[in-house]
């Protein structure tokens, strides 16, 4: 039995050191990440997580791991932001607002899948045009939805969140560990 996990994030696989869980390959799966016409952000986060776990290939004993995490404004789903301005619009979008952070994971071995969402709280302070223009220029934003990672320099920005910050970085530990333990991963060795 290998642990494959199907994400390129560093954001992930540190989080999964913190459980002592490391990675044998690392296979980030090329999917279309498009929204579907009117998909809400949950079922839309849910759906990238088990179309990216379905995607790698493993052989049958083997455990995969796939996530994806998702930022959203009401109905608004703001993924990574494809340049600068894009980044801004997100970051004015969210700036003295509330949004929420979905993070879904989905765990399979062989034909078997399980599969968790959390779904975080988190409220940005109202950002001046001088915190936004610093912060766009650090490049913190690429590669992370909304346009933010919580545990970067952004962090300055969040003052409150209700739920899981793991998730909010990108990987619910707590969820993921009972999902690793269903589908077999000796998470605690012989201890249990």
């Amino acid at each position: 039995m290998r642990f494959i996990l199907g994400s390129g994030s560093p954001r992930r696989l540190e989080l999964l050191s913190q459980i002592g869980v490391v990675a044998d390959d690392i296979r980030p799966p090329d999917i279309d990440e498009t929204p579907l016409k009117g998909e809400l952000p949950r079922p839309y986060c849910v759906r990238m997580a088990a179309e990216k776990v379905a995607k790698v290939n493993a052989d049958e004993k083997d455990i995969v791991l796939a996530a994806d995490t998702t930022v959203a404004v009401g109905r608004r789903i703001l993924g990574k932001p494809a340049d600068e301005a894009q980044a801004e619009a997100f970051l004015r979008l969210m700036s003295g607002r509330r949004h929420k952070v979905i993070t879904a994971v989905a765990v399979r071995r062989g034909a078997q899948l399980w599969q968790r969402d959390v779904v975080t709280a988190v409220k940005m302070k109202s950002l001046s045009d001088q915190e936004l223009a610093a912060y766009l220029a650090t490049d913190d934003w690429q590669g992370k939805a909304g346009g933010y990672g919580i545990q970067g320099s952004a962090g300055a920005f969040i003052p409150w969140i209700q739920g899981s910050f793991t998730a909010v970085v990108g990987l619910p530990l707590a969820e993921t560990a009972n999902l690793l333990i269903s589908a077999g991963y000796p998470l605690y060795g012989d201890a249990l």
